[in-house]
């Protein structure tokens, strides 16, 4: 008796099981087709990406090209949010506390996703946990330039002048703290040399200073000398990222012509707040990708300074892991404080 009445416990307990796994299942398939549904169905409204940076800026020229662009391909306007400050702290913190609907975007960069971080020492959010990646779109490279005056034609030149004389040759830069101050430290470190680090007010000043031969080379974002180096003002020796760049492909990498895995670039990448439905950052990445594989928006993409990219939100994780150990180093040996 008692055995039958054990195997009917046991039996009920089994249905149960059966019944509740059932349910986990049809929820979780419920919960999925709701997704899949809601990532079908968005936008349904304008889209917002936040800038990080002022009007005007390298990221948010490129950011709107962008914008634009997949604008046309999902039927949704897409409205650019410029919230400067704190070298880019505040915009990130208002994409990372917003809804993750998929209405609020954020076009990142070097400077702001990597940088500035590490130069705070206190974060209301996590800039790896609370935004995730969904795609580079461009490639800021920094140039190596240096005053027509200057007896340096190529990278192992210069190397070769700030050995014969440590400290110098006067190193410029958009500010302590910049990309193309760090990018100068990278070189130096790279290179075992030292130079006289010479901030400016922003980068236009500390280009405009190597013209004027107050500082004898910069390593800076490549937009800002483009015109310089055309007429003859600055001289070009190198860009600084793992390829050549679209807009000078004559000029060598410093990684092929004098120092073997060398890497200092800028980027540009799309993130979306933690919680949006992967459907919708998936969605969100194939727009990007399509968006990038277009004529028009590699063309508009150079003319603002950039080399067209995509990648996949691994390989941007990545990236960014990568950038934050290169920066962190670089920001040790420039004795940066931190706030």
């Amino acid at each position: 008796m008692s055995g039958t009445v054990e195997g009917r416990a046991r039996a009920n307990v089994a249905r149960r099981s059966l019944a509740a796994a059932a349910a986990t299942i049809a929820g979780a398939v419920a919960l999925t087709a709701t997704a899949g549904a809601a990532a079908q169905a968005w936008p349904q409204r304008p889209v917002r990406m936040i800038v990080p940076q002022g009007a005007g800026s390298s990221n948010d020229t490129i950011s709107r090209v962008l914008a634009m662009r997949m604008a046309d391909l999902l039927g949704q306007q897409i409205v650019v949010d410029n919230r400067p400050g704190a070298g880019g702290i505040i915009g990130m913190e208002i994409a990372a506390r917003a809804v993750p609907d998929g209405y609020t975007l954020l076009g990142t960069a070097t400077a702001t996703q990597v940088i500035a971080p590490l130069l705070q020492k206190k974060l209301t959010f996590d800039p790896f946990a609370d935004l995730v990646p969904v795609s580079l779109f461009a490639i800021t490279q920094n140039v190596m330039v240096v005053h027509p005056s200057l007896a340096a034609k190529t990278p192992r030149d210069l190397i070769g002048l700030l050995k014969a004389a440590p400290g110098r040759l006067n190193m410029a830069s958009a500010g302590a703290g910049s990309q193309s101050h760090l990018a100068g430290v990278q070189f130096l470190l790279a290179s075992g040399t030292d130079a006289v680090h010479v901030p400016y007010k922003g980068g236009g000043a500390s280009v405009t200073a190597t013209v004027a031969n107050e500082a004898q080379f910069t390593v800076t974002p490549l937009a800002a000398t483009l015109p310089f180096i055309r007429s003859g003002q600055l001289r070009a020796l190198a860009t600084a990222g793992t390829k050549r760049s679209t807009q000078l492909p004559e000029l060598p990498t410093l990684a092929e012509s004098t120092l073997p895995g060398f890497q200092s670039t800028g980027w540009v990448g799309l993130m979306v707040p933690r919680g949006t439905p992967r459907p919708i950052t998936d969605r969100l990445h194939a727009t990007v990708v399509a968006a990038m594989k277009q004529p028009e928006t590699q063309e508009l993409m150079v003319r603002a300074g950039a080399d067209p990219a995509s990648s996949t939100p691994a390989e941007f994780a990545s990236l960014i892991r990568d950038e934050w150990n290169r920066f962190k180093a670089a920001i040790a040996a420039a004795k940066l404080s931190i706030e």
